[in-house]
């Protein structure tokens, strides 16, 4: 019993001069080991805390994220304007009443058959064309070359030919055939908005321009497929 009593205070005091010096060598005692103990449990734990927080927060706006989710809207619940008519704003323009006639470039309008070199070629050289912007006849000491007129019931036209029997107030609006002019209009009184004078000139560079305009083109799918 002795031995083993001597055992253990010869162990006890062999550790405590190992702590002894292990104290002097780096200068910390043994509460501040405690301290930095606790201080590292402190620290784990405040971090601990913190994710939690930042998981906490990142939930929260996620959650707020699906709530307030954009509403996409289809082009059939826009509000605009659904045709030609409802697009052009006839209050901005000069307007004029004219009588308004029809005609195709074939000989019953122009003389001219399929096989004639000047077929469909208008005064100002482009090629007839009913289109978002048509070529249309008019006496051009009123309306020169390249004129732009919006005909209710047509569509724009321009300026781009003459006739012998177009004179005053008269216009002639293309249209690919027979049927189509006796189908689609006739013969009109019609009040007729200038949306721009031409200056005497009309290329096919300038009037392919104007029907590649990417705003309204659904307006130009309406008139071609009708």
């Amino acid at each position: 019993m002795l031995t083993l009593l001597k055992r253990f205070v010869m162990t006890f005091l062999f550790f405590g001069a190992l702590l002894t010096t292990w104290s002097s060598i780096s200068n910390l005692s043994f509460a501040d080991v405690q301290a930095w103990s606790s201080g590292e449990r402190a620290t784990s734990s405040a971090s601990s805390e913190k994710a939690v927080l930042r998981e906490t927060v990142l939930q929260d706006k996620e959650l707020k994220t699906k709530k307030q989710q954009k509403r996409y809207i289809s082009s059939d619940q826009i509000e605009g304007p659904q045709s030609l008519e409802e697009y052009v704003n006839t209050k901005d323009y000069p307007s004029a009443t004219v009588t308004a006639t029809g005609y195709t470039a074939g000989v019953e309008s122009t003389g001219k058959t399929s096989d004639h070199p000047e077929y469909g070629i208008t005064y100002s050289g482009v090629q007839v064309k009913r289109d978002l912007y048509s070529t249309i006849a008019a006496d051009l000491d009123i309306y020169p070359i390249g004129t732009i007129m919006y005909i209710p019931g047509y569509g724009y036209g321009v300026v781009a030919d003459k006739g012998g029997a177009i004179n005053g107030n008269k216009i002639d609006l293309y249209y690919d055939t027979v049927e189509d002019v006796y189908d689609e209009w006739g013969k009109k009184e019609v009040e007729v908005y200038i949306v721009e004078e031409g200056d005497g000139t009309l290329s096919e560079e300038a009037l392919n321009s104007l029907n590649e305009n990417e705003s309204m083109q659904v307006f130009r799918n309406q008139i071609v497929e009708s």
